[in-house]
């Protein structure tokens, strides 16, 4: 797997735990998957980190009770101020979608991680092969980088710092 996608200077291909030692194109394909899903998500969780303790939050009330959402804080402490039932949404609404939204349904996705189904291209296949490389490529090391984004703003978060 020297030559694929996302081995870039100066680490090359990096397998440390050897998850790739024995492996065919098909599991590669299927971690690079969720290498590229959890990609997507860290960067969406970046972005909501930066945005809500930025003070943007979305106007009105999450309940019945009255809870506002400015009333309810950033990171863990929100699952503190939401209640079962909309926690328990949250997870059906990802769920959902993990199921039956994000993923390849059509059978058509020309990557790990296309999903766009025929339907949403936005000029994609108006790029020449070497720039669709080079984005394929950036979206990687940006979900790279968010996803230790991530796991380093959840760390300081818990440390109280």
């Amino acid at each position: 797997f020297n030559t694929e996608l996302g081995v870039q200077p100066p680490l090359g291909f990096f397998d440390p735990l050897g998850l790739l030692a024995d492996a065919d194109q098909e599991r590669f394909d299927r971690l690079r998957f969720v290498e590229v899903k959890h990609g997507r998500i860290a960067m969406l969780a970046v972005l909501g980190q930066i945005t809500t303790k930025a003070g943007f939050r979305l106007p009105g009330v999450i309940d019945y009770a009255g809870t506002k959402f400015t009333d309810i804080p950033t990171g863990f402490g929100a699952f503190d101020k939401i209640a079962s039932s909309g926690v328990a949404q949250i997870v059906a609404f990802i769920g959902f979608l993990e199921l039956f939204v994000m993923k390849d349904v059509t059978g058509t996705g020309e990557f790990p991680g296309d999903f766009r189904n025929g339907a949403l291209d936005f000029g994609w296949d108006k790029f020449s092969e070497a720039a669709k490389t080079s984005k394929r490529a950036i979206e990687l090391n940006n979900g790279r980088a968010a996803m230790m984004g991530i796991l380093g703003l959840m760390v300081h978060e818990k440390l109280g710092v």
